[in-house]
């Protein structure tokens, strides 16, 4: 099989708690993997679509992510496993929930992971880990009250595919004005898994 044959061919991002798939971060994932001819598919969650603030339940939030990810192999005539799983925050978590759940993917891409709720170091949210079998990119601020990047690696330890952790010096949980360098960080990783 060939690296063309392995590539991710496109990917479904999800946006984080209260945000669209608008969300900068995303906008600029989807313009720097565009020039590369990777499809981006960017998500809301049916509770944004309806207009509600909070969030749907998690079974809600990761059948939206499932159905997404099928409905855009089928559109680009895919293998479920040429399509890559990725978001912020809690849409990054729900897109590793469904990999773990068993929805094929060809990799997760995860932008602020919340490891934690801020101050609960106690509260992980890491049990669904060691199920992930895919190459894992976590892009986190070096000052991200989720997890620190010392807790980021212990937490990630169990998943069972390659992990790649890369940190923005300086940023925080929303990584504001970092848009272009988690772009540039994700495409590049995403583009190295077609050598």
């Amino acid at each position: 099989m060939s690296a063309r044959d392995k590539a991710v061919s496109a990917l479904v991002l999800a946006p984080g708690a209260s945000a669209s798939r608008d969300q900068g971060a995303l906008v600029a994932i989807d313009d720097a993997l565009a020039a590369h001819s990777v499809q981006v598919e960017r998500i809301d969650f049916p509770y944004r679509l309806a207009g509600r603030r909070a969030p749907d339940r998690q079974p809600v939030l990761v059948a939206s992510v499932v159905a997404a990810a099928r409905k855009l192999a089928e559109d680009l005539s895919l293998a479920q496993d040429r399509i890559a799983l990725g978001g912020r925050s809690m849409g990054g978590r729900m897109c590793s929930i469904a990999a773990a759940e068993g929805l094929p993917a060809a990799a997760l891409v995860l932008v602020s992971y919340p490891l934690h709720p801020p101050g609960r170091p106690d509260k992980l949210r890491v049990g669904h880990f060691a199920a992930i079998k895919v190459p894992c990119l976590f892009v986190s601020g070096t000052r991200d009250q989720f997890g620190t990047p010392e807790e980021l690696e212990t937490g990630t330890a169990t998943i069972g595919g390659p992990v790649t952790h890369v940190y923005v010096e300086g940023g925080d949980h929303a990584l504001r004005r970092h848009d272009d360098e988690v772009a540039a960080i994700v495409a590049s990783w995403v583009l190295a898994l077609r050598a």
